[in-house]
């Protein structure tokens, strides 16, 4: 039986049996794990250095909700974690959690601190990066730019570029990034 019809019929399975209760777990929903195979699948779909490839994928069927690891057990306290995250997070924005089995949609994060920035986000993107163009939020962060160890080459970049130290931004958060370029004296 193809995947994708297998995993359709465990979603419409978990969706009638959401129906007997109002509070969902984990459990609940339509999980899959699945193992990576071989090492080059591996090493194709993990080109970041900095980032280990997982043995084994758990996913919720039909949301956006990964876990990986070495064992099928790490992979599912994984996505355990990112349900839980999800789930504090909807309950925080007062809404419910999708029943088990429907497909959720996308939610893009906010961005209305990297919208006050103007054409400086635009500068930003085609400098330091060297991108066309990216979809930048208030959470995005220069470590969602590259792949080295470090953003030590993207630090200097913007040292050279605009003249402004972000060494000391830990979390390489662009908002806060843009924000000591906007204040620089001219």
């Amino acid at each position: 039986m193809p995947i994708q019809l297998k995993d359709n019929l465990l979603a419409a399975w978990k969706l009638l049996t959401s129906f007997r209760k109002e509070d969902w777990e984990l459990r609940d929903y339509p999980v899959v794990i699945r193992a990576r195979n071989t090492a080059s699948d591996l090493a194709r779909t993990t080109p970041f250095k900095r980032f280990k490839p997982c043995r084994y994928v758990a996913y919720v069927v039909n949301w956006n909700l990964v876990g990986g690891g070495d064992t099928p057990q790490e992979a599912v306290d994984v996505l355990r974690l990112s349900f839980e995250r999800a789930a504090d997070d909807r309950r925080r924005k007062g809404k419910p959690l999708p029943r088990p089995g429907v497909k959720v949609p996308i939610e893009f994060a906010p961005r209305e601190q990297v919208d006050a920035h103007g054409e400086l986000v635009d500068d930003f993107v085609r400098r330091v990066p060297g991108l066309e163009w990216a979809w930048i939020s208030n959470g995005s962060s220069l470590w969602d730019f590259h792949s080295d160890e470090t953003k030590d080459e993207l630090q200097a970049k913007i040292r050279e570029i605009y003249g402004v130290d972000v060494s000391d931004i830990e979390s390489g958060n662009i908002v806060q990034i843009l924000d000591r370029i906007a204040a620089k004296p001219s």
